[in-house]
């Protein structure tokens, strides 16, 4: 785990006192919330190696001494932004999901669901994307734990259908493949000519689907001929 700093340790005790006061916890929340979105566009423009913590406090017009009321470091800063934006979406996933029984439902769920996200949250998913392996110690890997989940959840989905249909394919290299399509959308995706989420995630669906469907039914077991001696 990450040591803990003497700067850290006051935040930390900073934030209990919010959770012992509900009124103080949400306007610590709110506050928190808004410095956040102020560092992923700052993230997003400059890259994370190159951004300050001068930057993120010119940005958000919060002091520096400001910003350590909150945070040790613009490191705590992007693990915040991982944290929340990859539970957010594994949250709406599982919610999705069981709204959705057959197979091939259930993987146009994931997809509209990620992308979804992802189209409201442009800046942030880029970031993700770009500054995925940052994050060290404990931080990082409470991230990577959340990440290995939805990669989980995604090769379930996928080994199901697999099942029902009958088809023979590599989970891993469906699952790698789908999030490529996914991910990268941010290099062309243009609004005023693009189809929104929910229709983007119906063509994607068609297209991933029936990819994954084409020439990889399993073969029917054949007799061999009788021989005729």
């Amino acid at each position: 785990m990450a040591s803990i700093s003497p700067i850290h340790s006051q935040v930390a005790a900073r934030r209990r006192m919010a959770a012992d006061r509900p009124l103080l916890e949400s306007r610590f929340d709110r506050s928190l919330a808004k410095i956040l979105v102020h560092a992923t566009n700052v993230f997003y423009e400059k890259g994370y190696a190159a951004a300050s913590m001068r930057d993120l406090s010119r940005a958000s017009g919060v002091s520096l001494s400001g910003l350590y009321y909150y945070f040790e470091s613009k490191e705590e800063l992007l693990y915040l932004i991982q944290k929340d934006t990859f539970s957010t979406i594994v949250e709406r996933l599982r919610e999705r999901l069981q709204q959705a029984g057959d197979p091939a439902e259930r993987i146009r769920s994931f997809i509209h669901n990620h992308l979804e996200y992802f189209l409201a949250n442009q800046k942030a998913m880029k970031v993700l994307s770009h500054e995925d392996d940052v994050l060290k110690n404990g931080w990082g890997a409470e991230i990577a734990a959340i990440k290995r989940e939805y990669y989980r959840i995604c090769m379930e989905l996928l080994d199901h259908y697999k099942q029902a249909r009958g088809l023979e394919f590599s989970s891993r290299t469906a699952v790698l493949s789908l999030f490529g399509m996914m991910n990268w959308i941010y290099t062309w995706y243009n609004p005023r000519v693009d189809a929104g989420a929910e229709e983007l995630a119906r063509e994607m669906g068609d297209i991933f689907l029936r990819g994954i469907g084409a020439g990889s039914a399993k073969a029917p077991h054949k007799k061999k001929p009788a021989s005729s001696n």
